[in-house]
């Protein structure tokens, strides 16, 4: 056998053994029952432009109240259009339920699709009654209080449209110079897990249908809460050893908390 055959044949064989393995995959996929939601949302990707695609990914700021730097020169009709055409996925700061509903009204019956729109909002440390900074309840070590105090925002805001909280924020943070240290539960990686489970049930309750709750979620990218000098959007120096041990176990607990009694 010359050397081009030796080279081609296990190539040959490692393609065959790959084409197989794929097969049976499918296969033993085509043999499980279809879940009846992804099939709802294939379904209606199926129907989507290109255009509504990306705009279910565009998220757009009330122009009356923005977060950070923006443009502020879109009203209110702009949006209305936008919504009509697809163009807006979720909004960020769209705050009373006359409001968002009026909103969302717009997207479920005059949009091709009628795809409903999200509604977020920081809620930190309360929405109306407000509580002690996260950093300040975790200082307590109460994880009732926690859990109390994040149901009480969320049954709050929930009834003024909110359906998305960026919290809690599961960040490791060691250095005092940072400012968003106040959103944290603090350096220790125990209590930042055990922060984060009772924070996300409190928003998120039993069931995340009832209408008294809201939608809790990561924040922020892992590693964020060790910016160098305690400056915001600053490099970071990590090793994967402390990435793994002290920055991503309360992250992964606020993912999984039903897990973690």
């Amino acid at each position: 056998m010359d050397l081009n055959k030796r080279k081609i044949l296990p190539r040959l064989f490692a393609y065959t053994c790959f084409i197989a393995v794929v097969a049976g995959s499918m296969l033993l996929m085509s043999n499980k029952p279809v879940d009846p939601l992804n099939k709802k949302v294939t379904a209606l990707l199926a129907q989507m432009t290109l255009e509504e695609k990306i705009g279910q990914l565009n998220q757009l700021s009330n122009p009356y109240h923005q977060t950070g730097t923006g443009n502020t020169i879109n009203r209110n009709e702009d949006f209305d259009e936008m919504i009509r055409k697809g163009e807006v996925g979720s909004f960020l700061n769209v705050v009373g339920v006359d409001e968002t509903m009026r909103l969302q009204k717009i997207a479920v019956e005059k949009s091709r699709l009628g795809i409903p729109l999200i509604f977020g909002f920081d809620v930190i440390h309360g929405f109306r009654t407000i509580f002690p900074i996260p950093l300040g309840e975790a200082a307590s070590f109460d994880r009732a209080a926690m859990q109390q105090s994040a149901r009480i925002a969320a049954i709050e805001s929930a009834a003024n449209g909110v359906q998305w909280t960026f919290a809690p924020m599961v960040d490791i943070s060691r250095d005092p110079r940072w400012g968003r240290i106040m959103e944290s539960a603090g350096e220790d990686v125990y209590l930042g897990e055990q922060a984060a489970i009772a924070r996300v049930r409190g928003f998120q309750g039993d069931n995340l249908a009832d209408a008294n709750t809201i939608a809790a979620c990561v924040k922020h990218f892992a590693a964020y809460g060790a910016a160098i000098g305690g400056r915001d959007y600053n490099a970071v120096d990590m090793s994967e050893r402390m990435l793994r041990e002290v920055y991503l176990p309360p992250t992964k607990r606020r993912l999984m908390p039903e897990q973690r009694q």
